[in-house]
């Protein structure tokens, strides 16, 4: 199928997809919707047969998109997540976690903390964050929202500053593609300090969690969470109470089949990266075998080899029979199916936007025909990005496609700004991707909290459009100041703390008068 420069129309698909499910909360139909009218687009723009024109090439789009090893690492990680819950290890380690952590506060704390540790991967973070933390957060009626949000907001936020990560890796390929920087490595780290929607994300988490200054949509779940039990069977979840779990189950029946997880991770990423017996010496190293790895086949060793550990912890020691293993197996991966239908339903609407609308090339006119001054093409850049990432579900593309685009634009204009527009693109990215429903780490982020995704999304997006807001004035500041660093931050830190103080405020005062 031939590309079509739709222009305009080819962000119409995302923006009914996305309008109509937060307006009805059902996001199959949604996406579903989205994918049909962009391909309509498509065979009206091509001179196709309407009807069967827009459903094989919806379909033909389908078949394309699909990244079966992801399918098959989030199936294979249910498993592994119900299988622990079955052994009795999940309930075992909320017990003891519960006699370490004690109160509301530290439990958040701590699901912060282990999304910040778990760095190499955003999937791999989004699904074991909410497996360890889920019934932690339970305990202490936490909204399956909030803990959403927090495993949401330190994944991709914390994959895009951390230079050994997937995330380095897929920036480092496209500073290559521009020819600019002597180190991809040296120029993705120089942009760390400028990543302001990503590390003011992160402080804003953590502000949260310190304060509970709760607002919006997600104060209100917060309250009714406070009000009565959690529910733990929510979209994604297993309830440990109607589960028939072995009370002989431990601590360690849950934290080695993750700890084996995490070690089979690296390992499986430095083997996929050429790190053992590659032909290629130069990536015998560490960091550029991580660079040079596939995550999403290394994330299906990980899980496999998480499942043979759990098989040979739990069957010879009686928890579970080989049969009730294998029965659980499936059951976990049933739990997985929403997610798994929303994440190939997203892929093929971005794969028409893409793909066959050509949103990218559209996007790439718009950069480079708005004659925009080197004063604010920080943020300039950093709006257009996160539009195109929301539009599309990804940040990977988004990147891939603004970065030889802006990289030489800002050269010519003004050389000095070049770090600053380049973190501008990377934050943009993260912003539209953490927040977009049709997003894989949003999608997954709801799965791995057990939180209905529209919840999930309606919860988090205030959240995100403040960090955005703040992030953007610290953009603004730094292109008017000639790139000054702690100018930059002061602005962002102030409206984004005082806007956030200022709305708790006035909702806590709205409340006691109602």
């Amino acid at each position: 199928m031939e590309p079509y420069a739709a222009e305009w129309w080819s962000i119409v698909p995302p923006i009914v997809a996305i309008g109509l499910a937060l307006l009805t909360k059902e996001v199959f139909s949604s996406l579903l919707v989205g994918i049909f009218t962009g391909t309509l687009i498509y065979a009206v723009g091509t001179d196709a047969n309407i009807v069967m024109g827009t459903l094989e090439t919806a379909f033909t789009m389908m078949a394309k998109k699909v990244d079966f090893n992801i399918l098959i690492f989030c199936s294979l990680l249910g498993a592994l997540v119900y299988l622990i819950s079955l052994s009795g290890g999940t309930v075992a380690y909320g017990k003891a976690s519960t006699k370490v952590i004690r109160g509301r506060r530290s439990s958040l704390a701590a699901t912060g903390g282990l999304g910040i540790a778990i760095f190499i991967d955003d999937y791999f973070n989004c699904l074991t964050v909410g497996t360890v933390m889920r019934p932690i957060t339970d305990a202490y009626k936490i909204s399956r929202a909030k803990l959403a949000y927090i495993i949401d907001s330190t994944a991709a936020p914390v994959c895009i500053i951390a230079p050994i990560s997937s995330w380095a890796a897929a920036v480092g390929s496209s500073l290559k593609d521009t020819g600019v920087f002597e180190s991809e490595l040296g120029a993705f780290v120089a942009t760390i300090p400028w990543n302001f929607y990503a590390i003011f994300s992160l402080l804003l988490v953590f502000f949260l969690c310190c304060t509970d200054f709760d607002f919006g949509p997600m104060r209100r779940a917060e309250e009714q969470a406070s009000r009565q039990r959690v529910d733990a069977t929510a979209s994604g979840g297993t309830s440990d109470d109607k589960l028939k779990y072995n009370p002989n189950g431990t601590t360690w029946d849950m934290l080695v089949p993750l700890g084996a997880l995490i070690v089979f991770a690296v390992m499986a990423l430095m083997y996929t990266g050429g790190y053992w017996g590659g032909a290629d010496a130069k990536y015998h190293t560490f960091m550029a075998a991580i660079g040079n790895s596939s995550a999403s086949i290394s994330l299906v060793f990980a899980s496999f080899g998480a499942l043979i550990v759990a098989l040979l912890m739990y069957v010879p020691r009686k928890l579970m029979t080989f049969a009730q293993f294998a029965e659980g197996s499936v059951e976990g991966m049933k739990l997985m199916l929403p997610a798994n239908i929303i994440l190939i339903l997203a892929w093929t609407l971005s794969g028409v936007c893409r793909d066959l609308l050509s949103a990218p090339q559209f996007m790439q006119h718009v950069v480079t025909s708005s004659g925009m001054g080197a004063m604010f093409l920080p943020v300039i850049v950093f709006a257009i990005a996160a539009f195109l990432a929301f539009s599309m579900g990804t940040a990977w593309g988004t990147f891939g496609i603004l970065i030889p685009i802006v990289v030489p634009i800002v050269e010519v204009l003004d050389p000095s700004l070049t770090v600053v527009v380049l973190s501008a693109t990377l934050a943009g990215s993260v912003f539209g991707d953490h927040c977009s429903p049709i997003s894989d780490t949003t999608i997954l982020s709801s799965a791995g909290a057990g939180c209905a995704h529209i919840e999930h999304v309606s919860t988090q997006l205030p959240y995100a459009l403040l960090v955005a807001g703040s992030a953007g004035v610290g953009y603004l500041v730094a292109g008017v100041s000639g790139g000054s660093l702690w100018m930059s931050w002061l602005a962002t830190a102030v409206v984004l703390f005082g806007v956030t103080i200022f709305l708790h405020v006035k909702e806590g005062r709205s409340a006691a008068k109602a």
